[in-house]
């Protein structure tokens, strides 16, 4: 896929962190850092709101982080004006646990169609060992 910018907002980031301040992103703690010119990334930490009984990070924790940089990503790529992007399936394969730090999370298209968009999400840990890799297709709705 084309590395040209494809956001149709100057600053991603900033209005990712303003609009996902006070919804599930925000309480889980993530952060958006960077966006390329056809990528997004963000953090989050692992402490008591996204681990798991055990002690390690929830893997729904890692689905949230991805999902949240796909539907972001995808959001920002399109008009709002006259579009609005919804999940539409999510997958992931949990390759590493993490105890506590950061974890890191980039999500880069695969397919930005019309009526969909695919996006791959590398999770990784502070060491840029990969911790989880998921694959979310998001359904481009017009606006109501």
């Amino acid at each position: 896929m084309s590395s040209a910018r494809i956001w149709k907002h100057p600053d991603p980031v900033r209005e990712a962190a303003r609009v996902s301040a006070n919804v599930m992103p925000g309480h889980l703690g993530v952060e958006f850092l960077e966006a390329g010119d056809n990528w997004l990334t963000a953090r989050m930490p692992v402490d008591d709101r996204t681990r798991q009984p055990a002690g390690i990070l929830h893997g729904g924790a890692s689905l949230v982080l991805a999902e949240t940089l796909a539907s972001t990503a995808a959001f920002f790529s399109i008009d709002a004006n006259s579009k609005m992007c919804v999940g539409l399936e999510i997958n992931a394969n949990h390759v590493r646990s993490v105890r506590e730090g950061y974890v890191y999370g980039r999500a880069t298209p695969l397919h930005r169609g019309r009526s969909t968009q695919v996006w791959e999400i590398r999770v990784t840990d502070e060491q840029d060992r990969l911790v989880c890799m998921s694959r979310c297709t998001i359904a481009i709705l017009d606006v109501c």
